[in-house]
């Protein structure tokens, strides 16, 4: 039940995804709106907060042109789960203090976990990529 309901959360935030897709201003600024509300609720996202970076890494890579091995649809759907994270009303809104986050987290856990696969080859590829000064 708790799952379906993120997944259709998540899904309607996908739609507002496809103006991000090729517009990397765009997509730039959702990132930098994500980034500083993660630095914000670092304490209170968990281990959401590492596969925050993650989703916000990808979605980097990929706006730069650097990284293409991902399906458009991964692409919506990390953006999706990003325009969900910033959102300030979603299905817990962020104004109730301590509550209002977790269901950021649950949504940023449930898009790992539904697209793990490529996610890993991300990982992969970023890790052979960075410099050992990075």
């Amino acid at each position: 039940m708790i799952d379906s309901k993120i997944d259709f959360e998540a899904k309607k935030h996908q739609e507002g995804a496809l103006g991000y897709l090729d517009n990397p201003k765009k997509t730039e600024g959702l990132l930098k709106k994500a980034i500083l509300k993660a630095r914000n609720n670092k304490g209170t996202l968990g281990e959401a907060w590492e596969k925050l970076q993650l989703f916000i890494d990808l979605v980097q890579s990929y706006s730069k042109g650097e990284y293409r091995n991902v399906s458009p649809a991964t692409i919506l759907t990390i953006i999706g789960a990003i325009l969900y994270f910033v959102s300030p009303l979603d299905v817990v809104p962020d104004f109730l203090v301590g509550l209002g986050i977790l269901d950021d987290a649950a949504v940023i856990t449930f898009t790992l976990k539904k697209l793990s696969v490529e996610i890993d080859e991300f990982k992969v590829w970023k890790t052979a990529t960075e410099s050992p000064l990075d």
